[in-house]
């Protein structure tokens, strides 16, 4: 059967495949990481926070899940960096003086302090703006907006120190930081969803566009 016009390609659903995984790797790790905050919970604060075999298990599926969570999360990203790469190509055909950042930055953009603040959005504004008609070229969209803020609120989880509170001394401690672990594994299924959204929109728009030029 022939491809729905405007849909994404090949790539773009790959990208989507891999950002579900990604989402469906942090709801994992989030129910063993509530499990193990049960289990935390019901220890006095002050006592060391292993000791009983059920909190040795808890433990084991949380490092498991937490470090297939880690491990999807860089395999994502890496594809989506790819796919920006590739929707620059298109978006160069259809409105290369639209594009305000070279493709360097595409890397860059993600790294350098400061820039990665707000590189990685204008790249995502620029190719939004190619996929639009001509006469209704506009950066920026609500989506994108949301999506950003998502990012930028997952970074600053999972930027965290990997010990994801194991390294605590007391069960009150440690029951804190699975909490804080608990909210970051929220924040990366809810920014896993928008980018899938944001993928799917913007490889669908690109594509429509190229055929209203080529047409």
């Amino acid at each position: 059967m022939a491809k729905s016009e405007g849909s994404p390609g090949w790539f773009a659903r790959v990208v989507c495949g891999v950002l579900a995984a990604c989402a469906a790797a942090s709801a994992a790790a989030g129910v063993a990481t509530w499990h193990r905050y049960e289990l935390l919970v019901e220890l006095p604060p002050e006592h060391k926070p292993s000791g009983t075999e059920a909190l040795l298990m808890a433990d084991m599926w949380f490092g498991n899940l937490m470090g297939w969570r880690t491990a999807i999360i860089i395999v994502s990203g890496l594809l989506f960096v790819l796919w920006l790469y590739t929707m620059r190509d298109v978006a160069d055909g259809l409105w290369p003086e639209g594009q305000r950042r070279s493709r360097a930055w595409l890397i860059f953009g993600w790294i350098v302090p400061v820039a990665n603040l707000f590189v990685p959005k204008m790249f995502i504004n620029d190719l939004w703006a190619a996929g639009r008609p001509p006469h209704r070229r506009e950066r920026g969209h609500w989506l994108l907006t949301l999506w950003w803020l998502s990012v930028l609120a997952a970074t600053g989880t999972f930027g965290k120190k990997p010990g994801w509170g194991r390294e605590a001394d007391r069960a009150g401690e440690a029951a804190d930081a699975m909490w804080r672990v608990l909210i970051g594994n929220g924040v990366s299924i809810v920014t896993a969803l928008l980018t899938i959204a944001v993928v799917w929109r913007l490889s669908g728009m690109l594509e429509r566009a190229v055929r209203g030029v080529a047409i």
